[in-house]
């Protein structure tokens, strides 16, 4: 027979781990912020080129955008999963979550790539080098969670995760949804915005 999980009485009426989550994720938007301004701030200054437009491929990364914010339903099913003591669906789910989340790092890595054949490096000019530190800060972010997902993957297999233990899956979920968010500011700015940027926005001495 399962036993209710004691509720954990604080001022704030959140759990101290969740609080904990909660200020973390708040200070990493300060660092995301940062980088993101930066972006913003030297966009179009590069003065040699690849420029964004010779090297983006919005319906590429569209598709990884997608996978990435389908790992997010997966998320949600992983708790849901988890509050119905659904060992299958937590495991099952879990792994979903990390497969789709792989998938997204896999199609960085091919662009990474794709953009050093093409002349883009992180020293090669100010686009590259505030593109692959922002977007690689991200895709860091993404393969912690993926770790963080099959180590909860396997506690789940070893029957260690259950409604008792939900609230350990709700901060996964919390860390998860805040990288898919990040993203779709990340892919806005810099794909739907500056990816057709041609060149130099404000001229030399202008």
């Amino acid at each position: 027979m399962a036993h209710a999980v004691e509720p954990e009485y604080t001022t704030t009426g959140l759990s101290h781990r969740k609080m904990l989550m909660w200020v973390f994720l708040g200070s990493d938007c300060l660092f995301f912020g940062a980088l993101i301004a930066t972006y913003m701030v030297y966009r179009g200054q590069s003065l040699v080129g690849p420029y964004p437009i010779d090297i983006i491929s919005v319906p590429v990364t569209t598709i990884s955008t997608f996978v990435l914010l389908m790992s997010s339903f997966a998320m949600v099913q992983a708790l849901a999963a988890t509050n119905a003591d659904n060992k299958r669906g937590i495991v099952g789910w879990l792994l979903a979550t990390a497969f789709l989340g792989a998938i997204f790092i896999g199609f960085q890595v091919f662009e990474f790539n794709s953009f050093k054949n093409e002349g883009l490096t992180l020293g090669g000019n100010l686009f590259g080098a505030s593109f692959f530190t922002l977007t690689g800060f991200h895709g860091a972010h993404v393969t912690l969670g993926i770790i963080w997902l099959l180590a909860m993957a396997i506690m789940a297999a070893k029957g260690r995760v259950g409604p008792k233990t939900a609230l350990d899956v709700e901060l996964l979920g919390l860390y998860w949804h805040f990288v898919d968010i990040v993203w779709i500011v990340i892919f806005t700015l810099l794909y739907l915005i500056g990816g057709f940027d041609a060149g130099p926005l404000v001229p030399p001495g202008g």
